[in-house]
């Protein structure tokens, strides 16, 4: 059995999870005074670059977790943006 695969899998969906209820709240709630937009941004470019690594590696763990994250991640950045 390769553990390996599960590990991974496991770590993408945690880490890509953790976004989820972070951007349900500034949805509901339209604050985000508290976010910083250097970390979101910093964040966001960091994620779209793992995602094109992982591309470039044919690996779709890493393609998958990186886009589902950078999709909440870039809404949290637009989210930011648009309530300040």
């Amino acid at each position: 059995m390769n553990y390996n695969f599960y590990i991974g899998i496991t770590a993408a969906v945690l880490t890509s999870t953790a976004f989820l209820p972070q951007v349900l709240k500034v949805r509901r709630t339209r604050h985000t005074k508290d976010l910083s937009i250097v970390m979101y941004v910093t964040f966001t470019i960091g994620v779209a670059l793992w995602t094109i690594y992982g591309v470039i590696l044919g690996e779709w763990p890493i393609i998958l977790a990186n886009s589902f994250t950078l999709l909440l991640s870039g809404y949290l950045l637009y989210l930011k943006t648009k309530f300040g």
